[in-house]
């Protein structure tokens, strides 16, 4: 491929509209990127593209320049129903900024009709809106879009909308299918007409693109940009303006270092990503009490309604720490992103690459940090060969102030700030066992004792990881966690209710246990030998159609052969004996011709 260079709009081959050109000098764009430049004259030009090209290069304007001047130039305008381009793209964030990039253009061509599909809406209202406005252009995550090809039931018949479709665009697309969105995709695509342009983007292209590449273009024109200065042979994928950085320290040292850090640079901007939601939930809740004066926001994806306005709400800060999963680490363009800080290194290696690429973009600077115990140091040299991305040391701060005994106070003060700090260390174990790098990130090296303490917890959970393990260097509070209250009294006023009654439950239980010892002698011995009986009877007819016994007879005798045991040896008494002999007998009703679940519990 011969090399591209960043160029005006106007030398491109093929002319664009002069309001498009007047939407990209008020967005501020004068010149293309490299990206840009390779990928729109091949559009225009009716070929598919598979394009790969390092996060924050300007893939957005890529694929929706083209959009609208495919659109403009179709021989039949389109009508309100019919859909002319579709692109999808895997989180709601990333989907929300295309639209409102998308809205740009479209204010200037009142013809085009733009709709967001995405997860956290009422689908009703969706298919409401795109039957009154339409939709010529959908901008969709891949659950609600196949979603809405199935509500022919409401009056929406998408297969037929999108006969007219001239372009596809899959963004992100290895995000998409790394995400588990494969079968939706597969099932998309077969709604869409086969003849039309379609164009993916991704960071990186892995095998699951490659075979996406044959599946769904046809005789497609591969683009691989790379950064100018970057040499061909080179597969760095990170801004070559972003300046990394790693910080080595102790698991019961992290927090500090980080509010140190966030402490020192109150008038920037900052990405936190953490590993799960939870640590998300209990950092986050920390951060706003301990570091004043900044704007604290969280975002994860467990969150339903509430991640829109937090991510819009943020995009429009000056200065502030999204603290966020992993779900802001792709193709999403936060304006002035100062540092990416990584708390915890994300489960793969791309993905940290993509984190990063979250600053730095489009020609700005910007740096990132990575927190790393030293059992992890050698990540950074996985990182610089299997990533090309290297990274500068940045030592810790010395004498920095110990926050975790106020962390430790708000847990005792408040049960919320308690559950969250034991939520979230429990999901960080899980998550570390699942590392993808496991020679380096290995669970069985890690100090739980000190991990704890990082985490201010009041005591150790109990977790599977941590069953049979003694933790002389961590001291639990001394008090019963039982009753640290809500500081919300709503909240207490349930608990305390919820405790009452799970007092009276096991005080019933304890009464019907006392009703059945009181039961007659006779009446049990007679329901025993009834029992026996039944046994005997049935190992005489199985033993005369010269079978075997069924798996679930041999689990009752043996059940029944224990129980009998303890009960001479006296570990358990004769009513308890009883009790385990209706229960052993009682099982699941079997009938010819059907398996025990057909008819299970049907009294």
């Amino acid at each position: 491929m011969e090399h591209v260079t960043e160029g005006s709009w106007e030398s491109l081959p093929v002319p664009l509209h002069p309001r498009v050109l007047g939407a990209l000098r008020e967005l501020g764009f004068p010149y293309m990127t490299p990206v840009q430049s390779a990928t729109i004259p091949l559009f225009l030009r009716n070929k598919d593209v598979a394009a790969e090209a390092v996060t924050g290069s300007g893939k957005t304007l890529a694929f929706v320049i083209p959009i609208l001047e495919i659109l403009l130039r179709r021989e039949e305008p389109l009508r309100r129903s019919q859909v002319g381009a579709i692109i999808i793209t895997p989180t709601r964030e990333l989907a929300v900024q295309i639209d409102e990039v998308l809205s740009h253009f479209t204010k200037s061509f009142p013809q085009f009709s733009q709709i967001l599909w995405i997860g956290g809406r009422n689908p009703g209202e969706d298919v409401s809106r795109f039957k009154e406005h339409g939709g010529n252009i959908i901008v969709a995550t891949p659950g609600r879009l196949e979603d809405m090809f199935r509500r022919k039931a409401e009056g929406l018949d998408l297969a037929s909308c999108v006969r007219s479709l001239d372009v596809l665009v899959l963004d992100e697309a290895d995000r998409l299918l790394d995400m588990g969105f494969e079968a939706s995709i597969n099932s998309i695509l077969g709604f869409l007409p086969k003849q039309r342009r379609t164009g993916l983007f991704s960071a990186t292209q892995t095998q699951e693109v490659e075979n996406l590449v044959r599946a769904g273009l046809r005789n497609p024109v591969r683009i691989s940009v790379k950064e100018k200065g970057v040499a061909a042979s080179s597969t760095q994928k990170t801004p070559s303006r972003l300046e990394n950085h790693y910080m080595v320290c102790k698991a019961d040292e992290k927090f500090n270092q980080l509010v140190h850090f966030l402490r020192n640079h109150k008038q920037e901007k900052h990405l936190l990503f953490f590993s799960t939601c939870a640590c998300v939930e209990y950092y986050g809740k920390a951060l706003e009490a301990l570091v004043k004066g900044v704007e604290i926001m969280c975002l994860h994806g467990k969150m339903k309604f509430k991640r829109n306005k937090i991510f819009m709400g943020f995009r429009k800060l000056q200065s502030g720490v999204l603290v966020c999963t992993d779900v802001m680490a792709r193709g999403i363009d936060i304006p002035e992103v100062n540092w990416v800080l990584q708390y915890d290194p994300p489960s793969n290696a791309s993905a940290f690459v993509h984190r990063c690429g979250r600053t730095a973009r489009i020609g700005h600077g910007g740096s990132a940090l990575v927190f790393l115990l030293p059992m992890e140091e050698s990540y950074v040299t996985f990182l610089a060969i299997n990533q090309k991305c290297p990274l500068q040391e940045m030592q810790p701060q010395k004498h920095t102030a110990d926050l975790l005994p106020k962390l430790r106070a708000m847990a005792l003060a408040d049960r919320a700030v308690f559950e969250k700090g034991m939520r979230a260390f429990v999901s960080f174990v899980q998550a570390y066992a699942k590392h993808e790098c496991s020679l380096i990130f290995r669970l069985k090296d890690l100090d739980f004792a000190a991990l704890a303490r990082g985490f201010a917890l009041l005591r150790m959970p109990k977790m599977p990881e941590l069953r049979g393990k003694q933790f002389p260097d961590f001291v639990p509070v001394d008090i019963n966690t039982d009753t640290i209250p809500f500081r919300d009294k709503i909240r207490e006023k349930q608990r305390q209710k919820l405790l009452e009654q799970q007092r009276k439950e096991k005080t019933e239980n304890e009464g019907r246990r006392r009703f059945v010892k009181n039961k007659a002698w006779s009446k049990q011995k007679a329901k025993r030998e009834k029992k026996k009986m039944n046994k005997k009877r049935k190992r005489e007819e199985v033993k005369r159609e010269g079978s075997d016994l069924e798996d679930e007879d041999m689990q009752e005798l043996l059940n029944d052969t224990r129980l009998l045991k303890k009960f001479k040896k006296g570990k358990i008494t004769a009513e308890e004996l009883e009790e385990g002999l209706l229960t052993s007998a009682k099982g699941p009703i079997r009938t010819a011709g059907l398996g025990t679940s057909d008819v299970e519990g049907d009294g």
